[in-house]
């Protein structure tokens, strides 16, 4: 809201309404040894005027970037009916449908994008979206050990897959007495940059409830999906997908990985819409097969017909920590993301099918081009030969964390994201993504800039 409008006088009149004296008299419950003490680090609060033009200053740092940034949050064309059409304040101010029935315009909204994500993901059944990809695939993990009878409490994941991700996964399943293998992606050779399936089969990993499959990979590579998936069922466990859900629209979807397919998909749905906002909010993709619906977390939304015949929208599933016995509950974090689901659900109704396809080919076609260019430049060269989506990791001459302050201060280009914090053994290297926004000059601006700071 612009502003708020509440007076001095208008707080004095509410609070004498309900018998306290001040604000801090709603939160006496809490033992003073609790409460923060005065924040020394936050600054006098301005005035509208000087907040306004604070405000103003910051957004123009963002301004005239030639982003190829990605690594989880990438820049698409949102076309201009999306968020006209979401920002109407009946989406717009809409939150989760507590009074399910009485909301049939949310409802069928939700339910059209369960459709989507399940003919994108050819699983049987996905939920109203969950916080974030990161969240999406700890609930994914939690599920899976729910879902298989005297689950061994380990899960083993690829190195591959987003290191945000990964450590989410801890923090969210550590506590839980579920123990997060880490498997290493192949350094050399044909495999390198994605996880050899061989070589999960020679080592000693043990017993495990489920094997985490990332397509596309953190480095945008693509995965031998088939023969991880095949492996992992061989040994008992379920498979989880990781999922770019705009890759799907080019990529075998995940229920004809291997012979059977992957149990359960989860991934970011921030491609599909949803503008790039200082790091977020996001929302999480979560769909699976018909026999783990029971153990999956969040909000189901189902059509049927009612006594008139007239079709209706229903919260079919809701096994949340609001709706039942917390300790019954699949999760407590499982809010659906109600505006972006909005969002991506225009976005991909406007597009279809062949709108998205369209995408991702311009998508892989930019990448492919930008990532000859770089290679062509003295001292750069590509890191894994593997096929990619629309991102690939380079090896520089010089730190990478250089290289990017360097372009971004000199030719205001925000170059990507460097891999050597999360992958020390990769040296200095460099994640770059190049979407459907980038005309040919931009490849070439890119590449000629890159070769003046490598120089």
């Amino acid at each position: 809201m612009p502003f708020i409008p509440h007076s001095e006088a208008d707080v004095r009149a509410m609070l004498a309404a309900i018998g306290v004296n001040q604000i801090e008299d709603l939160f006496d419950e809490i033992p003073l040894e609790l409460k923060a003490r005065a924040l020394e680090r936050v600054p006098e609060g301005l005035s509208e005027m000087h907040v306004t033009r604070l405000m103003h200053a910051r957004a123009a740092q963002d301004d005239g970037v030639l982003n190829f940034a990605g690594a989880g949050a990438y820049e698409h064309h949102i076309p201009a009916a999306v968020w006209q059409i979401v920002t109407r304040g009946e989406f717009y101010s809409a939150y989760t449908p507590y009074q399910a029935e009485a909301s049939q315009g949310t409802l069928q909204l939700i339910y059209e994008y369960q459709t989507m994500v399940t003919r994108l993901t050819g699983m049987d059944i996905s939920n109203a979206s969950l916080y974030d990809g990161a969240t999406a695939l700890a609930e994914a993990v939690l599920m899976a050990e729910r879902s298989v009878r005297n689950g061994s409490g380990r899960v083993l994941v690829p190195r591959s897959v987003h290191p945000a991700y990964r450590k989410t996964l801890h923090t969210i399943v550590a506590l839980q007495g579920i123990e997060v293998v880490e498997v290493d992606f192949a350094h050399a050779g044909d495999a390198a940059g994605a996880v050899e399936p061989t070589s999960l089969a020679r080592q000693n990993l043990g017993a495990f409830t489920a094997l985490v499959v990332p397509q596309v990979n953190y480095f945008g590579v693509l995965e031998d999906v088939d023969a991880l998936t095949d492996w992992a069922h061989a040994q008992g466990a379920l498979v989880i997908g990781v999922i770019n859900p705009l890759a799907l629209a080019v990529l075998k979807a995940p229920d004809r990985w291997g012979a059977q397919g992957a149990d359960i998909v989860c991934g970011e749905g921030q491609p599909l819409g949803v503008p790039l906002s200082s790091g977020g909010p996001y929302f999480g993709i979560l769909a699976c097969k018909q026999a783990f619906v029971r153990q999956m977390p969040g909000r189901i939304v189902g059509r049927t017909t009612d006594l008139d015949g007239r079709d209706g929208f229903t919260l079919t599933l809701q096994a949340r920590e609001q709706h039942i016995r917390r300790a019954k509950a699949t999760s407590n974090i499982c809010t659906n993301q109600g505006l972006l689901v909005a969002a991506a659900t225009i976005h991909m109704a406007l597009l279809g099918p062949e709108g998205l396809r369209r995408v991702a080919v311009h998508c892989m076609r930019n990448a492919r081009a930008l990532r000859t260019k770089l290679i062509a430049v003295p001292g750069v060269r590509a890191l894994f030969a593997r096929p990619g989506f629309h991102e690939f990791a380079l090896a520089l001459p010089q730190p990478a964390a250089a290289v990017i302050e360097n372009l971004a201060g000199d030719e205001r280009i925000l170059a990507g994201v460097a891999l050597g914090d999360d992958f020390p053994e990769l040296g200095d290297a460099l994640l770059v993504c190049a979407t459907e926004t980038k005309a040919g000059a931009d490849l070439d601006r890119f590449a000629s800039a890159l070769a003046r700071v490598v120089r």
